[in-house]
């Protein structure tokens, strides 16, 4: 059967991303071109055992219908799903507090404590994080974006551009809900999206995007690489040989 250049894509990450994980999976899905790629994905890769999560913000009128309607569509695809309404309040703005509203609900929505969170964060959302961290003086740590595998979470599109999943929802005739605050030019993410990442493709004659993702890459294998050279000489001070370590002729 021949599968569509996108659909192919969207389900090779997947199944990249899904390999040593086990049990029912949980994907969160807006109904968005992202986690409905992802579902379709997902669904396609593990057809039992995938529970979609919609999370009802309640920030915009009408919210509890479009997720409603979300819900029916992932049952459809052959996922079961549920709807969790979420109060979204507390510190740092409406952008912070609906994200911990939100990932809240997800760890308690899962159907085993052991269950992967699957998040269709893109290669863009990459780029646009490192772009925010850069701006902000962030350090190592922060510039390195988001990981693939952060237990719970799992973003197994880091690789894929955001119009590679609508060009996937495209071929399989897929409803894409797009929601109005994504181009709301109130959120700095927003404008970073709509406005600064073009200016900056245009002026540096492309690749931008990629080459912002590339740098978290680079960045997490230099954490990674530090972390395990902490840890041995942690593991060396306690056996009582003082710290002392080989790092390979540096």
């Amino acid at each position: 059967m021949n599968v569509e250049p996108a659909v192919a894509e969207v389900r090779r990450a997947v199944r990249n991303a899904l390999r040593g994980h086990r049990g029912p999976l949980v994907v969160a899905c807006s109904g968005g071109a992202d986690s409905l790629a992802l579902l379709a994905a997902t669904v396609a890769a593990v057809p039992d055992g995938v529970h979609a999560v919609v999370v009802d913000h309640g920030l915009q009128e009408g919210s509890a219908d479009v997720a409603a309607r979300v819900a029916e569509l992932a049952r459809g695809l052959g996922a079961t799903a549920a709807v969790v309404r979420v109060e979204v309040k507390g510190r740092g703005g409406p952008e912070a507090a609906a994200r911990r509203a939100r990932y809240t609900a997800l760890r308690a929505a899962r159907p085993d404590p052991s269950s992967p969170i699957l998040l269709g964060h893109t290669l863009d959302d990459q780029a646009e994080t490192v772009l925010l961290g850069l701006g902000r003086g962030s350090g190592a740590r922060s510039l390195a974006g988001m990981c693939e595998w952060d237990p719970p979470w799992l973003r197994p599109l880091l690789g894929v551009r955001r119009a590679t999943t609508r060009a996937a929802c495209a071929a399989l005739d897929l409803p894409v809900w797009d929601d109005p605050h994504n181009t709301d030019p109130r959120y700095t993410r927003v404008r970073l999206r709509e406005e600064v990442l073009p200016l900056l493709e245009d002026v540096l004659a492309g690749g931008v995007a990629s080459a912002l993702a590339r740098t978290a890459r680079q960045l997490q294998e230099d954490a990674a690489a530090l972390d395990a050279l902490g840890a041995d000489l942690w593991r060396r001070a306690e056996a009582g040989t003082g710290g002392r370590v080989d790092v390979g002729g540096m």
